[in-house]
């Protein structure tokens, strides 16, 4: 079976990322990803890049979608980003809370992601795919996983389309927690993120930023490399290859990649899972 998979790119900041990410989308276009999703900076620090990106991307004929938080931002400013959206034929949208910037005193007008879904919705109606965050580890400011859970369905309920998850390298976690979101009536698909492993000095500290869990027996494993960086590719291929293979098997809806805008990772392990 060969999963619908999607990937997730940032804004590159200057002309030659740009053109780097350009290269990347045709490489990465092979796997016939159901959309390329664009990120966007804590407080709306990337509002104008995230937006060329997306369209940089839906003019090599993708299907694109932007990143929309709501810290920092106010009601009319969001209708005007729809109403831009929509001028440029966009139809999914990832919809998320956000973080504010160091020094950025004022959150806004929206305080939670469930907010912007009911505004988008009340705004466009079904028009567009709204997508959601879910975090099978809990997200790192949830006063208990009981109620992380119910800010989920509180964003389902106000009109999301569907999930994406942070990334997770315990399979029962994202099983444990899809159990628990479908016993409190939840029902739309929930899309296990996948992080590929190139560098484990660098997962590990976002990692530790963001709270997802490197199982014990991974950073063992991983540190015992030291600088090897070959053998901590290899490890990290297999590592999570088998995971997305486990997690199909399982009766995933699909697999979205945070590419982290490189395609070598993300290509080889969707060959090994036979797209």
């Amino acid at each position: 079976m060969k999963p619908e998979i999607s990937i997730e790119f940032f804004p590159p900041q200057t002309n030659e990322g740009m053109e780097k990410l350009r290269t990347t989308v045709s490489r990465l276009a092979v796997l016939e990803p159901e959309f390329f999703s664009v990120t966007y900076g804590a407080g709306g620090s990337t509002r104008d890049r995230t937006l060329a990106t997306v369209m940089e991307i839906a003019a090599q004929g993708h299907s694109a979608a932007p990143h929309l938080s709501c810290i920092g931002s106010t009601r009319d400013g969001v209708r005007e980003m729809l109403t831009t959206f929509a001028g440029q034929g966009i139809r999914r949208i990832v919809a998320l809370r956000g973080d504010l910037p160091s020094g950025m005193a004022d959150a806004g007008e929206f305080r939670y992601a469930n907010e912007l879904v009911k505004f988008i919705r009340d705004e466009t109606g079904d028009r567009y795919h709204i997508e959601v965050a879910a975090y099978p580890e809990w997200h790192p400011q949830a006063k208990s996983p009981r109620e992380d859970l119910l800010n989920f369905k509180r964003k389902v309920d106000a009109g999301a389309s569907s999930a994406i998850t942070q990334y997770f390298y315990n399979a029962d976690a994202y099983e444990h927690f899809v159990d628990q979101a479908r016993a409190l009536g939840v029902t739309v698909p929930i899309v296990p993120g996948i992080m590929p492993i190139g560098s484990f000095s660098k997962l590990a500290r976002f990692s530790d930023a963001c709270g997802a869990e490197i199982p014990r027996w991974m950073r063992r494993k991983f540190e015992s490399f030291g600088d090897d960086a070959e053998s901590v590719r290899a490890f990290g291929l297999d590592v999570v290859t088998e995971l997305c293979r486990h997690l199909v098997d399982c009766g995933a809806p699909g697999l979205h990649f945070y590419s982290m805008n490189q395609a070598g990772l993300t290509l080889e392990i969707c060959r090994r899972l036979g797209r």
